[in-house]
């Protein structure tokens, strides 16, 4: 039996979502988003130049076909991406009523989003006083802070004194159906703050909010820095995903990033977590060591968390191009017969107003398939092509 490995690369749209006008950053509808295409526009027009130069450079993904999944989603050609497809490539469009993580994951694994989800739509005093007495009761504190929407890295610079010194939670939120909250790991306390998570997350999955967050920091004034402890507390997926329908056909299921986070562990066997570097290495290890028929099912988040919200548009390049790098080292430890896909979850365009993900295509990149076009798929269309690959029954439960 041959194995699957399916790597999402968080945020990295390529435009053209049909339903863009209907999502905003910052009052701006998303028409017109396009997170790779504008990055390849800012580095071939030399406006992406800290700590790299040039014209995009991925080699591994145009080879995949990027390129032309670009130009299929949105119309957008970028030269520095064109190549003579040596894999199937084509782009998918999501159909769930969100561009989120939960959303966009659980439709990649055949679940689409059968509800609305639950936003905090005030940019100030974003929440509901029931919710703010019930994170007081559960962290024990007579108070909390933030109560906004906000960057995460932001929202530590600012507040990260005045939580060292209260002690009181920083819990903010943003255009996705989020309630993080920020805590210093040695101050507050890792398990204090992981703990405090898990208590709220059943009254928030209850309002269909989509996730709750911890985001463990650490350092002193000046220089807080966010630690590789985040966990996601999700809403479980409604239906049987192709996780649920690989472990029920017996096969292996790891998990590598926050994917056992996004699936509430539902189908999963084993998690490996840490930063996206530590992530490529893990993939590579289980190249070697995952037995016939697994799934290894992979997130990176740092696209997405570090340079797209931050709109960072040279440190989104810089990231595209160490992962065209690793990818290639990856493709080249494969077996005989394995499938690789390459796909993203939503958008995050650098470029773009707001620091909100962005309503977009994505592209599905394959090894595996032989060199041929795609076409226009559904998000769902990803589970089909890895569960015809590795011969499971798709809804199994």
């Amino acid at each position: 039996m041959t194995r699957a490995f399916l790597i999402v690369i968080d945020s990295v749209g390529i435009g053209g979502a049909p339903d863009a006008d209907r999502f905003y950053n910052d009052g701006v509808p998303d028409s017109g988003a396009n997170s790779i295409g504008h990055i390849a526009e800012a580095c071939a027009g030399g406006h992406a130049e800290d700590g790299r130069s040039g014209p995009l450079h991925m080699p591994n993904l145009a080879g995949l076909g990027l390129g032309h999944a670009l130009e299929l989603a949105s119309g957008v050609t970028a030269p520095a991406l064109m190549a003579a497809p040596a894999g199937a490539w084509g782009t998918a469009t999501e159909v769930s009523p969100g561009k989120d993580t939960p959303s966009g994951h659980w439709e990649l694994a055949g679940v689409p989003v059968p509800w609305d989800w639950h936003y905090f739509t005030s940019a100030t005093d974003s929440f509901p006083p029931d919710l703010i007495d019930a994170v007081k009761a559960h962290a024990g504190t007579e108070g909390i802070l933030g109560n906004c929407h906000a960057s995460g890295t932001n929202i530590i610079d600012q507040l990260g004194e005045d939580h060292i010194r209260t002690g009181w939670p920083i819990c903010y939120t943003s255009a996705d159906s989020v309630f993080q909250i920020a805590a210093h790991e040695e101050h507050f306390g890792l398990d204090r703050l992981l703990d405090l998570c898990r208590d709220l997350a059943p009254r928030l999955h209850a309002m269909k909010v989509g996730r709750v967050i911890a985001r463990p920091f650490i350092g002193a004034a000046g220089d807080f820095t966010r630690t590789a402890n985040r966990r996601d507390f999700a809403i479980a997926p409604p239906a049987p995903t192709l996780c649920d329908w690989a472990q029920t056909a017996g096969r292996a299921v790891h998990a590598v990033g926050k994917i056992g986070d996004i699936f509430s562990m539902q189908g999963i066997d084993e998690v490996r977590k840490g930063a996206d570097t530590a992530l490529m290495g893990h993939l590579s290890d289980l190249a070697a060591e995952a037995p016939a028929g697994a799934l290894v099912f992979a997130n990176l988040v740092e696209f997405d968390s570090i340079h797209g919200h931050r709109r960072d548009v040279s440190g989104y390049a810089r990231h595209l191009e160490w992962f065209d790098a690793a990818l290639g080292r990856l493709m080249a430890q494969l077996r005989a017969g394995d499938l690789l896909l390459v796909t993203a979850d939503h958008g995050n365009d650098p470029t773009w107003v707001g620091t909100d993900h962005t309503r977009e295509r994505v592209p599905v990149l394959a090894h595996g398939l032989g060199a041929r076009a795609l076409g226009h798929m559904a998000f769902s269309d990803v589970a089909a092509l890895v569960a015809d690959h590795l011969g499971i029954e798709k809804g199994a439960a």
